[in-house]
Parts: structure tokens; C-alpha cells; sequence
């Protein structure tokens, strides 16, 4: 039952995104600034010991939009409690679960598309893969895990918080430290010792290493020598795993609680 439902609400959000081109149009055209402002404004004067500041960049690109993506689920939770929507859904005979799988569902289907016209525009600006087709998969299917379990932490945010409006500061509160004080535009180690101990231990960092890893974008470039760095693919599986065990359970109590109300 939970997954009919979970599949039904998702079209759901599907045709709403569909019916507002707007937010899809934006949601794509985000990611492209970062990478033109980058890749083409920034790229001259950031240099990467033994890389290509471009081939360094897009890894980082990837991981930030993704993350970013996630805070949709939040939003339109949000959105959806205010509008009265979740009162709608009480009444029906569905999972109290369906709501949640639709939303985070829905966003990892964007999150796709703008990692796809986002690799488009990389390659346009001088971007390339240096794995084989299976690393490149596996890249983009780590990025995508990740995006998909930050999506039920923001979810959680999302039914949270007292208003749409909140959510928006309250997510780029833990949005901005996150994705900035790591290893996304700039090496670590030319960060100040504490800034850099915790960009070293940060998921978000061991998520653009494993991206660089499995995309063959390193090149001469050593990883830092702390254990999240030094087996980024395998810190990024265990703590999607540990994100997914963790704010599912806690997202469909706090869903179910609301809608018992």
C-alpha cells in the first residue's frame, strides 16, 4: 500500500512541477550560474596545485546543487501544512508514509534533471569525465543517494518549522557552512586549522572527493590524510545509510503526529 500510494502522490508533484515551469526553470538555471560565475569568473584566480581548477570545480558544482535541491522536500512540506493540504490527505484512506515518499520521491526526479543539464553545461565549458562508464555512473548514483537522503533530513525541517517562510533561513543556516567550509571550490589545507579540521570531517567534502574519485577529476591532487578523505566513497555510503535509518523513521512519526491533530 505504501508504495502505490508513494507512487501516486509523486506523479502528483510531477504534474504540479510540470503546471509550474517557473520553479523547474529556476531550479536548473541555478546550478548553471554557479558553474559559469566559477568556471568562467573565479577560474583565473583560483589556482589548484596538480589539477585543472575546472576539472577540480564541477564535483563541487554537483555536490552543492544537489544539497541544495534537497531543500525543496522542507519547502513544500511546509508549504503543504500551511495550505492545508496534509487536512486533505488525513481524510483519505492512504499511508501516512505516501506523502513523505512522494515529496522526497519527486526531488530526487529534479535533482536528476539538474545534475544532467548541469553536466551538459560542464562539458560546454571544458569539463570531462576521466573514468570509465561505470565509475561514472556510480558517481552520479552516490550523488543522488546523498541528495535523496538530505531530503528526509530537510523533510523533518520542514514539518518543523511554523511557516514556508522559515524554512528558507533555517536550511540555508545549515546550507551555507556546509557546502562552503569544505573541499567544493578550494582545497582544505588553505583553509585556517580549525576551518580546515572541519571541512576535512565534513560529509559534504567526503561526498565532492568521492565524486572527484569515481569522475577521475583528482588528478595529481593528494587526498587529505584523515579517514573520511582518504575512503570518501565509503563514508558517503554509510552515512546516506545512516541519514536514511535515522530522519525516515522520525520524518513519518512527526508526519503522523501532525496529521493525527
Amino acid at each position: 500500500m505504501w508504495f502505490s500510494d508513494g507512487w501516486t502522490v509523486t506523479k502528483r508533484n510531477l504534474t504540479k512541477l510540470k503546471r509550474s515551469p517557473d520553479m523547474l526553470i529556476f531550479a536548473v538555471l541555478q546550478p548553471i550560474m554557479f558553474v559559469l560565475l566559477f568556471s568562467q569568473i573565479y577560474g583565473g584566480s583560483i589556482q589548484v596545485e596538480g589539477a585543472d581548477y575546472t576539472q577540480y570545480l564541477m564535483a563541487g558544482i554537483f555536490a552543492q546543487t544537489v544539497i541544495f535541491g534537497s531543500t525543496f522536500s522542507g519547502s513544500a512540506m511546509a508549504q503543504d501544512l500551511k495550505d492545508g493540504i496534509i487536512d486533505r490527505f488525513r481524510t483519505l484512506p492512504m499511508s501516512s508514509s505516501a506523502v513523505l515518499i512522494g515529496r522526497t520521491n519527486s526531488d530526487l526526479v529534479l535533482n536528476a534533471l539538474s545534475v544532467v543539464i548541469m553536466m551538459a553545461t560542464g562539458f560546454v565549458v571544458g569539463w570531462r569525465v576521466n573514468a570509465s562508464m561505470g565509475s561514472f555512473l556510480a558517481g552520479l548514483g552516490l550523488l543522488l543517494l546523498f541528495s535523496y537522503a538530505f531530503s528526509w533530513v530537510m523533510a523533518l525541517l520542514g514539518m518543523s518549522v511554523k511557516s514556508p517562510e522559515v524554512i528558507n533561513n533555517a536550511s540555508f543556516m545549515i546550507l551555507f557552512p556546509l557546502t562552503f567550509i569544505s573541499n567544493a571550490f578550494v582545497q582544505s589545507q588553505n583553509l585556517p586549522s580549525a576551518l580546515e579540521t572541519f571541512a576535512n570531517w565534513n560529509p559534504v567534502s567526503a561526498l565532492v572527493q568521492a565524486a572527484r574519485e569515481l569522475f577521475g577529476n583528482t588528478g595529481t591532487v593528494p587526498a587529505p590524510d584523515v579517514w573520511p578523505m582518504q575512503n570518501a566513497v565509503l563514508t558517503v555510503l554509510v552515512g546516506a545509510v545512516l541519514m536514511l535509518v535515522i530522519f525516515v523513521p522520525l520524518c513519518v512519526r512527526k508526519y503522523t503526529l501532525i496529521s493525527s491533530r
